[in-house]
């Protein structure tokens, strides 16, 4: 039976729901969310559209493809082992390439895929050639010796969609380093601990504040166990229609991060979204998010900025999201 109570471990309601409209479909051929505004001269996120498209089936023409200058689509078919040697095994994607999984089992594995500059604190705002405009889209990422995937140093609008990831030893999906305009969306996450870390440190407002604008939608968190994310500074990020389900804690926002959290479903979440975590407090405004067998309540605080202020979407009910998000996340979806 539904309460309204947030302490009873069975139902909250937060807010108001949303207006009722059509449902987003999951098979979307463009990117969404903060990845389609129009900003810092990339008109949303195309990737590798109008550039040649190649195949890949070895290692060696991956990351050769992956490399090279201008925009090119790069279809992955079966497996890519990725090296490590005497590094941390990450291998870096030039601006404008699509990345896309053939079939259902296209597949990355040992190492992990870096977007993004080398690390550098001395720049502190967005160099011209900030790596940007990236689509990955339908591969399976596990087994890597860092991050899945980690993008950093001011990259721009990223779209990493209908994706499946696992057993990495660190990251699933870090964004970091006044990285911005990013859409998570449609991936499926599980047999992983440290799943989406915006923002690396609470010392590193000089690149972090007013970037990291991320949204976060339709992704099931399959037990995996924390970061779900965990936000550093980014304001607006958006969390909405995502699964939750066996999770140690899913969203906490701190360092005053700004989080809307709307339309997610939090099944057996120990703690399903904080702002009272480490370092600073964040802040976070809840709305239409069920939760079931969970052992706290949502924590709320302040305001934040609308992400309609920025791009236009459209909502399912929260408790439409148990049958609507596994049914289509994760590679081989679309």
């Amino acid at each position: 039976m539904a309460r309204h109570q947030p302490w009873d471990g069975e139902l909250t309601l937060v807010g108001p729901a949303p207006t009722a409209a059509a449902a987003p479909q999951s098979t979307a051929a463009t990117a969404d969310g903060f990845a389609s505004v129009n900003t810092l001269g990339q008109n949303g996120t195309t990737g590798g559209a109008g550039g040649p498209v190649v195949t890949a089936t070895t290692t060696a023409q991956f990351l050769d493809y992956i490399s090279r200058p201008g925009p090119l689509t790069v279809q992955v078919s079966g497996t890519i082992t990725l090296p490590t040697g005497s590094t941390d095994g990450m291998h870096p994607v030039a601006s404008d390439k699509t990345i896309v999984g053939l079939g259902g089992s296209a597949r990355i594995t040992g190492g992990g895929l870096h977007i993004g500059l080398p690390a550098s604190d001395s720049v502190t705002s967005p160099p011209a050639n900030a790596v940007h405009n990236i689509i990955i889209r339908n591969l399976r990422f596990d087994g890597a010796s860092d991050d899945l995937i980690n993008i950093q140093m001011f990259s721009h609008h990223i779209w990493i969609d209908h994706n499946d990831f696992s057993n990495g030893d660190d990251g699933a999906v870090d964004i970091k380093r006044g990285s911005d305009y990013v859409t998570v969306s449609w991936n499926r996450f599980h047999d992983h601990d440290k799943t989406l870390l915006l923002g690396h440190d609470d010392d590193n407002a000089a690149q972090d504040r007013g970037r990291l604008r991320v949204t976060y939608h339709h992704n099931y968190f399959d037990a995996s166990d924390q970061r779900n994310p965990r936000i550093r500074f980014g304001d607006p990020v958006h969390v909405y229609n995502n699964y939750y389900r066996d999770n140690s804690y899913g969203v906490a926002s701190t360092m005053d991060a700004g989080v809307v959290l709307e339309g997610n479903y939090f099944f057996s979440v120990n703690n399903p979204a904080r702002v009272d975590f480490s370092g600073d407090l964040g802040r976070l405004v809840a709305r239409d998010n069920i939760l079931v067998d969970c052992n706290h309540a949502i924590e709320t605080r302040g305001s934040v900025t609308e992400p309609r202020t920025y791009y236009a979407y459209t909502l399912h009910r929260a408790a439409e999201v148990p049958t609507v998000v596994p049914a289509g996340a994760g590679a081989g979806k679309i």
